[in-house]
């Protein structure tokens, strides 16, 4: 092989960037120096003519020649200033800055916190953002791939052309970088990935990517680096008093993309029609908090948000980031907190995602024993390896810190904690010890946990987690760390006593107090959730058994028990309409149900019973106590009577709950109570409010100095059928 000119590059060099195969751009392209001076390489496939130019006064500094391989070019300047390059494109002139005459971007600190898993804010670092190098305005790329032979950024600005931007490796972070200059905000682009042995990836989107193309379309985009001005000061300062356990917390959940849908032809935002919508809706009925299912970027609308892909990114379908952050902040104006599910278990196994992202299991397991889920056809994280459980970790933080987001709902905790979870016996591998635990895992949810807890004062971090893990909200070293956690028992079981005719209630009593053995074992969170109402369930009110008037009634009787009972609340959307089909995610919900005067009954009661949570503090202050909570009629089988005390701090009113879960109205029932004198009836959802009966204690009842239930006094009250009526004691 004859050898190359002096200043002009190796044919095997050459050619490998002519097949965007070379291992190392920086090393061949940009500026060099030799003993003929400074020669100057350019990979520019397309360009006519290639002229340096000094870039403080646009003096030539000399001309680069395309050799025998299209596309490099080559030649000596004059000097070592920093310089421009002017290229002659088929019908345009271009003048732009070397990517290849930059230094290393990324600081030593970076590269270590990233490989230790302790790099929170991983959107400033890794991704595309936009900055300022050498006073040079441009996009920084950077990407983890440690396994890639090569990795170049392609996109809009280059053609997809994956010869033209070639990245640096930072060894040994594994971390590839690239400095773009004068690219800016709104640029899509994805990484072209050459694997080990040579093998060419699927075009990858970015991991950190801040902001996605609207789907179908995959490529990430490059986010305004204009973070929003932010109002919501005095609720941030008061978020933890109203997010603590002794805190009336009732959620209101929603897919945003099928509570309302923008009419047809117009172009607004989802977020700033929420906020002109949902936000009123919201504070009309009482609730505290709205949850999200997950907004994150996803490419399968079908799947909810719960296979996301772009975990920095709040998902292109419903508008820009800073729709969303207008959306927060319009939120917190109202006083109404935001939580967001959260999906660290798993992610789908699209090509253009992580899956194999730099051609090995680079964020998931390996074996597939401990990779995949067969359930959901997803990858699952490999939570032992530090970067990704960093990379999590920065997401939730990116969401919490950056958009004020008041807390995250974790999804599918279980299925992260157990490795046989949902899996046959020769289909898992057991941990160090022999076990199903998850170890690795448990030490991340940790991890995440006291993380937040330090950094996003306030915020909080719910479970949804479906098995008796003991101490899921108990503290770490013992516990898990969490906030709150869902109580699925309780769902489960008193929904299947729901859709039990009442005459056969009598057999399933148990199924309503059962919970109550271990309503203080966590912090519980009392959901009736989008899976109760999907997947041929039907909805809440299509659950609920008898003739019209009675399904309505057994539907208000247990919501009115549900607000009664320990524990936050969260309910779905549409629930509050007595929507009579169940969730379509690509259909709005059914508005004009509430012309009738039963809808708008059941919407109204939910309305007042999130109003009477609230003021009340025996119904909200010891959620989480036992000493908040007394049965005093737990065994009234034959008549599915249940009625409790629930109390709040010292100097409280306790309140006397009482449920009849039969179409038979009950009169003269005794009850005992606590208190002689006055008990005011401040809740019956058979009111003709909300479209029941109207049969009631006229207001109130005087107890009576007759001993009952291991209580002093007792009051004799009138049950109204399938109803749930609560009573304060007055002083």
């Amino acid at each position: 092989m004859t050898a190359a000119a002096p200043g002009r590059l190796d044919r095997p060099d050459a050619e490998a960037l002519a097949m965007a195969r070379h291992r190392d751009a920086f090393k061949v392209l940009g500026p060099h120096d030799g003993p003929a001076g400074r020669t100057i390489r350019a990979f520019l496939p397309g360009a006519h003519s290639v002229e340096v130019l000094r870039r403080a006064d646009r003096t030539p500094l000399g001309r680069l020649f395309e050799g025998e391989v299209p596309g490099l070019f080559e030649g000596p300047v004059s000097d070592a200033s920093p310089y421009l390059l002017r290229i002659e494109w088929p019908g345009a002139e271009q003048e732009t800055e070397d990517p290849y005459a930059f230094g290393p971007l990324l600081g030593e600190l970076d590269l270590h916190l990233f490989n230790e898993g302790r790099h929170f804010r991983l959107a400033d670092a890794l991704g595309a953002n936009v900055v300022t190098v050498e006073g040079v305005p441009g996009v920084r790329f950077a990407v983890w791939a440690p396994n890639a032979e090569r990795v170049a950024v392609i996109g809009d600005f280059n053609s997809w052309d994956a010869r033209r931007h070639p990245m640096r490796l930072r060894f040994p972070a594994g971390i590839w970088e690239l400095f773009v200059p004068r690219l800016g905000a709104g640029a899509a682009y994805k990484f072209d990935i050459v694997g080990a042995g040579g093998m060419r990836l699927p075009a990858k989107a970015d991991p950190v990517a801040q902001q996605a193309e609207p789907a179908p379309a995959t490529a990430s985009v490059v986010a305004s680096p204009h973070s929003w001005r932010w109002s919501d000061e005095r609720w941030m300062a008061s978020r933890a008093e109203r997010q603590s356990a002794a805190a009336p917390i009732s959620i209101y959940e929603v897919h945003i993309g099928s509570w309302l849908r923008p009419a047809d032809g117009e172009r607004t935002a989802l977020w700033d029609l929420a906020t002109e919508r949902l936000i009123p809706y919201l504070a009309d009925l009482g609730f505290t908090h709205v949850e999200l299912l997950p907004i994150a970027e996803h490419p399968f609308g079908g799947s909810w948000g719960y296979q996301p892909l772009g975990l920095f990114a709040p998902s292109a379908r419903f508008g820009p980031p800073e729709s969303f952050a207008r959306f927060v902040d319009a939120l917190h104006a109202a006083n109404i907190g935001l939580l967001l599910d959260w999906v660290p278990a798993h992610f789908p196994t699209d090509p253009h995602g992580l899956a194999r992202f730099d051609g090995t299991a680079l964020y998931e397991y390996l074996d597939p024993r401990e990779g995949f889920h067969r359930d959901w056809n997803t990858y699952i994280y490999n939570f032992g390896r530090h970067e990704v459980q960093g990379f999590l970790i920065a997401s939730a933080l990116h969401w919490l810190e950056r958009y004020h987001v008041d807390g995250l709902r974790v999804d599918a905790v279980a299925s992260m904690l157990y490795r046989d979870y949902s899996r046959p016996a020769d289909a898992w591998i057991p941990n160090v010890y022999g076990g199903r635990e998850n170890l690795e895992a448990v030490g991340f949810l940790r991890h995440l946990n006291a993380v937040v807890a330090e950094r996003c004062p306030g915020a909080i971090v719910v479970a949804e987690e479906s098995t008796a893990w003991p101490g899921v909200t108990a503290p770490p070293p013992d516990g898990l760390g969490f906030s709150f956690k869902w109580n699925m028992g309780w769902m489960h079981d008193t929904l299947r006593y729901i859709e039990h005719e009442s005459i056969h209630r009598a057999y399933h009593h148990d199924d309503m107090t059962f919970g109550l053995l271990y309503a203080f074992s966590e912090k519980f969170i009392l959901p009736i959730s989008h899976d109760e109402v999907v997947y041929g369930k039907g909805s809440l009110l299509g659950k609920m058994p008898g003739d019209r008037w009675q399904r309505f009634a057994n539907l208000r009787a247990y919501l009115g028990f549900m607000w009664a009972h320990p524990g936050k609340k969260l309910l779905f959307m549409g629930s509050e309409i007595a929507q009579e089909r169940e969730w379509n995610h690509d259909a709005e919900l059914d508005w004009p149900l509430l012309g009738d005067p039963m809808h708008a009954g059941v919407q109204r009661l939910v309305g007042d019973l999130n109003r009477l949570y609230a003021g009340e503090p025996s119904l909200h202050q010891l959620d989480s106590q036992p000493s908040g909570f007394r049965w005093l009629i737990g065994d009234d089988r034959a008549n599915s009577v249940f009625a409790f005390l629930r109390s709040g701090e010292e100097g409280s009113s306790p309140v006397l709950v009482v449920c009849n879960m039969t179409p038979v109205p009950r009169h003269g029932y005794r009850i005992g109570v606590p208190l002689g004198g006055r008990w005011r009836e401040i809740a019956n959802t058979d009111s003709r409010f909300y479209g029941g009966t109207n049969l009631g204690n006229d207001g109130a009842v005087h107890s009576l100095d007759q001993p009952s239930h291991g209580q002093s006094h007792s009051v004799l009250l009138t049950l109204p059928p399938l109803a749930t009526v609560m009573l304060r004691a007055e002083d």
